[in-house]
């Protein structure tokens, strides 16, 4: 501290030797080499600047001492400026470009507010941003649980490379395979680490070390015939009739393996007849654009235009259809009823037609009785058709027709027209009014 105010008295001194002095310091600091404090030349002080110096001094020990921040403070600010950073640069990406002179749209006029997901091991809604690192948490979480699954999960789902995984998935299974038929030969419990196949196929897999830990290896330092350093093994100790058992369950499970992918929230939602059934305002992440793209959208539809007023052949058309549908990642869908309600929900591009005829059947109380779904111009569309949503040009976004087969259709004129409601209660309790 005493040294703290040395450096405030030299700085009074410095600034007390007036303009010129001061200017011809500053000059020849940055042209030379910065002296030390021993070296500084020093100033005669009037007696008003030595005043000064020790009324500011006076106010400087009557301030709070600063907090000295320890290393761990200064790590976890460090982590959360650069966590603030790549939320606000993922946000910025995802940020739609609008026209030169427009307005970003409100997100209370869109038609539905973004897209989210159900995290399949803790049940939590997340959104696009926030999937692959609370799946990774997740699985974490199950160490504590079962350390077998955890690293199978972490093998699977951690690595995007599927033919990796596949590779390590085969070694490691050899590995146990070799120990089951041999189990009193030593040889085949040892893994040395630095072994080529293992350094190229194994070891870069993430998952693969906490896999063979949770089997019983352990890490050991091992000497090595002619060298004198020794190396890291993983050494399994000879197991038992039953412990093999047990690991051949193990290896069957790390074969079986799938990734834990977030699954798609479709959002189910019930709304009321109204008149913009057929418009809609979606947010960013239904489009499979970057930013960039998303600003020659508007060039690119004119172009389509001019193209469309062109002779093409049929398979040029049908390119540009497949180039204009991958744009787009997910896709609204509105089923407008019998009854004039309507029903909304948010699917993959490439979702099957199955996967939305399972959505409109699981959402209604009669779901088991025989319907059809009507695209926009009048094409019906069929369940037993192994076709993508997509390839029904129904992105990004879309109003169908629910239409009962003939036979129910005559069951209800025949009582009437006195239909119970089609949508399920808890449906209904949430119905909603398009604005």
């Amino acid at each position: 501290m005493k040294k703290f105010f040395a450096d405030i008295k030299k700085d009074i001194q410095f600034k007390s030797a007036g303009p010129g002095k001061k200017l011809t310091e500053e000059t020849s600091a940055r042209s030379e080499p910065v002296q030390s404090s021993t070296n500084r030349p020093r100033y005669a002080l009037t007696e008003g600047a030595q005043r000064a110096g020790a009324a500011a001094l006076a106010r400087i020990e009557q301030q709070p001492k600063p907090k000295v921040h320890t290393s761990h403070d200064a790590i976890r600010n460090q982590v959360k400026r650069e966590l603030e950073a790549e939320a606000a640069a993922q946000a910025e990406q995802v940020k739609p470009n609008t026209a030169e002179g427009s307005q970003v749209k409100d997100s209370s006029c869109l038609s539905v507010s973004g897209v989210y997901f159900t995290c399949p091991l803790t049940g939590a809604t997340l959104t696009k941003s926030e999937r692959e690192v609370h799946i990774k948490e997740a699985i974490f979480m199950r160490f504590e649980e079962d350390a077998v699954e955890a690293s199978v999960m972490m093998m699977h789902t951690f690595n995007k490379d599927r033919d990796k995984v596949k590779a390590a998935v085969d070694i490691i299974s050899k590995y146990v395979d070799n120990i089951c038929k041999n189990p009193s030969e030593e040889k085949y419990r040892k893994i040395k680490l630095s072994n080529k196949v293992f350094q190229e196929k194994v070891r870069c897999v993430e998952g693969s070390r906490e896999f063979l830990e949770a089997l019983g290896f352990i890490s050991t330092m091992l000497p090595v015939e002619g060298q004198e350093e020794e190396e890291e093994f993983f050494v399994l100790p000879e197991q038992g009739p039953e412990a093999l058992e047990i690991m051949k369950d193990r290896r069957d499970r790390l074969q079986r393996g799938e990734p834990v992918r977030a699954v798609l929230d479709r959002q189910p939602q019930a709304l009321r007849p109204s008149p913009n059934a057929q418009r809609f305002e979606l947010p960013p992440e239904f489009y499979n654009l970057s930013a960039e793209e998303l600003k020659k959208e508007q060039q690119q539809r004119s172009d389509l235009v001019e193209k469309n007023s062109m002779l093409r052949t049929k398979v040029m058309r049908e390119k540009d259809e497949q180039r204009e549908r991958r744009k787009y990642n997910y896709t609204l869908l509105r089923i407008r009823l019998c009854d004039g309600n309507l029903l909304q929900g948010t699917f993959y591009a490439w979702d099957r037609l199955t996967v939305l005829y399972n959505f409109v059947r699981e959402s209604l109380v009669d779901g088991w009785q025989p319907f059809e779904l009507i695209a926009p111009g009048g094409q019906k569309l069929l369940e037993s058709e192994e076709v993508a949503l997509a390839e029904c040009n129904l992105v990004p976004a879309a109003l169908l027709t629910f239409n009962w087969d003939s036979a129910v259709q005559a069951d209800i004129a025949a009582a009437r027209g006195n239909s119970p409601a089609l949508l399920k209660p808890e449906l209904l309790e949430n119905i909603q009014t398009l604005s």
